[in-house]
């Protein structure tokens, strides 16, 4: 068997040229790893980039958005979204006198009604309006039918074409010589039909006359002065205005959509940050505690942590309304935080003791122990930061949660109650006019589940990024 033996060209240094080029991975720190992968994870930081929007959307939107959120316009109720509406301004005066025919008369010829066999009345003829029809006044006037007792006035939204499709019924003229009705009741801005029949006294006619109607949006002077549209002296009946917009329509009381969802956003975030705070860091320090000391300390704590968990959150959160004082119709913020805080926190002192019982055991916990570290330095220096990737993580899970139950206590009427916004009570109240309003209910569950979605989102992104084992799988 040969054997080598080394010269001095092994020995030799090699040049630059000839080196052989070292790969290194760059060296990383724990956090900066994390952060670096949380970037590209383009679902959590889409997340992120929505929660910050909301942010925006709940501190300075209602700098740059002054609406009052609180405030009522009977005269625009559960508006659809808009940019701003034209309004014809009108002066309220007195009620329309109407108009009844001179010398016609009043009731049927009795030799005419006093026949079996009477032809059916015909139906009255030149239908029209009288003067511009809006949403505070339809004058209608007709041609008086001959023999006929009355007549009977209705109104539809769509355009009838036979008898039991005239639509409501609005009211009617016990004169044949009353020729004229004037409709004041809930009218909206848009297309209505309106017929009139002939009554005999005993009989309603088959045969009506129907007339398409354009009602505009109208605003009588002194509202437009008192709500600011318009400068003292200013305006005349008959004149066009502006009027404000509500890019979010506006709900069942004319108040504004897009200032209640700002408010609304403050107060369920209040909610959902706070009381996830609480009890995720009570649930942490209590954890923490029983899995460092174990033995009968951590059986008794977690004892406790079990009777809790078996507490039914909706009936206590009745008793701290009921003890807080809290009447049928207020607001139970504070109960809401009472019950949160001291009936969930059992799951994040779960999880944070099973990762003490295993930190504890590490070598760098044992060396801090032997060099007489005390426990609570233990505790609070070593191993609650390494368990702050998994408290992070919870606390993102916990506040889609809070925001949830707070929308579903408001919802039920637990919870914050109007006038106070909330997007649970928006919910609602947005519930019941559903059908003919969507926009009430929409947004605000829109704003519900975007804002559940992007914590659930970010919370999976900062769980992928905060495993130790997935950097190893790199």
């Amino acid at each position: 068997m040969s054997t080598y033996e080394p010269t001095a060209a092994d020995f030799a240094p090699l040049d630059a040229q000839s080196a052989a080029p070292v790969l290194v991975r760059p060296s990383l720190s724990y956090w900066a790893d994390a952060r670096a992968r949380l970037g590209r994870n383009p679902r959590a930081m889409g997340s992120l980039f929505l929660l910050l929007a909301l942010g925006l959307f709940t501190t300075l939107g209602p700098v740059l958005w002054t609406v009052d959120p609180s405030a009522q316009n009977l005269d625009r109720i559960s508006e659809p979204p808009n940019l701003g509406a034209d309004a014809l301004l009108i002066d309220r005066g007195q009620r329309w006198a109407g108009v009844v025919v001179s010398g016609w008369p009043a009731a049927p010829d009795p030799a005419w009604l006093a026949q079996a066999d009477r032809p059916e009345l015909p139906a009255p003829e030149a239908l029209r309006t009288v003067a511009t029809p809006h949403t505070w006044s339809v004058r209608l006037r007709w041609d008086p039918v001959a023999n006929a007792a009355g007549y009977q006035i209705y109104r539809n939204r769509y355009e009838p074409k036979a008898l039991n499709e005239l639509g409501l019924p609005l009211g009617d003229s016990w004169s044949g010589a009353e020729t004229s009705y004037e409709d004041a009741l809930a009218l909206e801005p848009g297309v209505y039909w309106y017929s009139v029949t002939a009554t005999d006294g005993e009989r309603e006619s088959r045969q009506f006359q129907t007339l398409r109607v354009e009602v505009a949006r109208a605003l009588p002077l002194e509202t437009a002065r008192k709500a600011g549209l318009l400068a003292d002296g200013q305006g005349q009946p008959g004149d066009q205005i502006t009027l404000p917009a509500h890019p979010l329509g506006t709900d069942y009381l004319g108040r504004d959509m897009l200032s209640r969802l700002m408010h609304g956003a403050r107060t369920s975030l209040f909610i959902g940050l706070l009381a996830p705070l609480l009890y995720v860091l009570f649930g942490t320090t209590y954890g923490a505690i029983a899995g460092f000391f174990g033995g009968r300390i951590d059986a008794l704590l977690m004892r406790l942590a079990d009777f809790v968990v078996a507490l039914p959150f909706l009936l206590f959160m009745i008793l701290f309304r009921v003890a807080s004082g809290v009447e049928a119709g207020e607001s139970g913020i504070t109960a809401i935080l009472v019950a949160m805080i001291l009936l969930l926190w059992p799951a994040t002192a779960r999880l944070v003791r099973g990762q003490i019982l295993q930190i504890r055991e590490e070598g760098y916990v044992q060396a801090a122990r032997l060099l007489g570290a005390p426990q609570r330095y233990l505790i609070f220096r070593h191993m609650i930061p390494n368990t702050l990737g998994v408290i992070l993580v919870t606390l993102t899970f916990a506040i889609p949660t809070a925001i949830f139950t707070e929308a579903f206590l408001s919802f039920i009427g637990m919870g914050v109650a109007p006038p106070t916004p909330s997007w649970g009570s928006m919910c609602f109240e947005g519930l019941k006019s559903m059908l003919n309003s969507p926009h009430e209910l929409f947004f605000p569950a829109l704003m519900i589940s975007l804002t559940v979605l992007a914590f659930n989102l970010l919370g999976d992104g900062l769980r992928d990024a905060l495993d130790a084992r997935m950097r190893a799988r790199e």
